[in-house]
């Protein structure tokens, strides 16, 4: 008698956890695109990494690296992107000028959006 009611409590209880653990996920997954807007960088692009990355179970993330030469240094910036049904990836290439807007990560920058300076 007490395992025909404890069994389907103890289902239900790892149901439900396993249930509100795939949500905060889904909300960290759907947050990795967002940076808050800190700083910016402006440079011109040398490299483009670009490479699709699992980020929980079925969820992944598009990230692509760029090496940006700026008036001091070169700096790494990150685009990430989560993969959704109908999501336009951007593309860069060696050569573009940039300004980028985001936030510095330890060593990297997180970028947040990035604009395409048309040069005159």
């Amino acid at each position: 008698m007490v395992t025909a009611i404890l069994i389907p409590i103890i289902c239900f209880y790892f149901l439900w956890l396993t249930l509100k653990e795939a949500k905060e996920n889904e909300k960290k997954w759907l947050q990795t695109a967002t940076a808050e807007e800190e700083a910016i960088v402006f440079g011109e692009v040398l490299s483009v990494i670009e490479e699709k990355q699992r980020f929980y179970y079925h969820r992944y993330i598009f990230v692509q690296e760029l090496a940006v030469r700026t008036e001091g240094r070169q700096v790494k910036a990150k685009i990430i992107t989560p993969l959704t049904k109908g999501v336009a990836i951007k593309g860069y290439h060696a050569g573009q000028t940039v300004r980028i807007y985001g936030c510095w990560e330890k060593n990297w920058f997180h970028a947040n959006r990035v604009e395409i300076v048309e040069k005159s």
